[in-house]
This record gives structure tokens, C-alpha cells and sequence, in this order.
């Protein structure tokens, strides 16, 4: 599946525009799995999976993007998903002025097995804070976190070995959870 998910990534890019139903039927249950998992725990949320899902790939669609495969599809779509859901925070807190904010479970930030809860926008300010240390560590958790990419799928992306990845994501994760507790 992969590989033809690459396929139809490539033609589409190269203006086949046929590609694209079969493509969203490819990718869009795993791009709502993301979205659930992100949206898991997260009693305030208002948005529902289903709707981040739509909005970032309609963001993804107005991008000419020359897709290498699955794993480069799957990474912006992370930026997208993450970018959506701080809009939603950002829109949410100018609403409430400052009420009520929107949590995500940062799942791979858990403590002593338990899911520790986070303010959509604090995270997204911390993840800015890290990117400027660590830039490379943040693209990382980036995809892991918000893409629900694998590691060997990360080292892929990024261009770096599986065990650069697995520092990168233990640094992150140490940083985040000392940045946001």
C-alpha cells in the first residue's frame, strides 16, 4: 500500500488529478487515526476528528508539492494537522478571551504511564522554543506527535539514522515535559 501510495503522491503531482480520489481513499483512515489520537483525552476539544482531518488536507491540496512518497506526504500533513489545531486554540481563546483552553494528551510525553494533558498553544509555543535549539529534535516529535509517523519513517524524512532519531525524540520529549510541566 505504501508503494502505491507514493504512486498516486507522484501523479499527482505531475497534474493527474484522477490520482487524488484514490489517493484520499488511501490515506484518509490513517489521517483520521492521527486525528483521533491527537484529539484523545482532550475533554474541551470542539473540534472533532473528522474536521481536523478535512481541514488539513484541503491545506495539503492548495500546496504544489512535489511528494517524494508516503512518508514526505505524511510529514507535511503533520505540519498541517498541527497548524490547524493551533488556529482552532488560537480562535478558541480569542472567543472565550482567555477561557477555557483546548488540551491534547501528549502521548509520547507520558509520565509514570499516565497521559499528561497540555494546552494546544503552550505546546505549540514550546515546540517553537525547541525548534530554535534543536530544530531537528522538534521536526522529530513534530512527526511523531502530531504526523503519528513511525521512527524508521522519521530517519527517512529527516535524512538521519534510526538512533539519531530515537536521541532526537528522547531529548525532545525530556525537554517538553521539563518546558511544559
Amino acid at each position: 500500500m505504501s508503494q502505491e501510495i507514493t504512486r498516486l503522491l507522484r501523479n499527482w503531482s505531475a497534474g493527474d488529478d484522477e490520482a487524488l480520489d484514490p489517493l484520499f481513499d488511501l490515506v484518509y483512515e490513517t489521517l483520521r487515526e492521527i486525528a483521533v489520537a491527537r484529539l484523545r483525552g482532550g475533554a474541551a476539544h470542539t473540534l472533532q476528528p473528522t474536521s481536523l482531518v478535512n481541514e488539513a488536507v484541503l491545506r495539503l491540496m492548495g500546496r504544489n508539492v512535489e511528494w517524494n512518497d508516503r512518508a514526505h506526504f505524511f510529514a507535511v500533513a503533520a505540519l498541517k494537522m498541527r497548524a490547524v489545531l493551533v488556529d482552532h486554540a488560537r480562535a478558541m481563546a480569542s472567543a472565550k478571551r482567555g477561557g477555557d483552553v483546548e488540551l491534547l494528551t501528549l502521548s509520547h510525553a507520558e509520565h509514570e504511564g499516565e497521559a499528561i494533558e497540555f494546552d494546544v498553544l503552550a505546546l505549540h509555543r514550546s515546540l517553537e522554543r525547541l525548534a530554535e535549539r534543536d530544530a531537528r529534535a522538534a521536526r522529530a516529535i513534530e512527526m511523531a506527535y502530531f504526523g503519528g509517523m513511525d521512527r524508521d519513517e522519521i530517519a527517512a524524512v529527516i535524512g538521519v539514522s534510526v538512533p539519531t532519531v530515537d536521541r532526537d525524540l528522547r531529548f525532545a520529549k525530556a525537554w517538553l515535559n521539563r518546558e511544559l510541566a
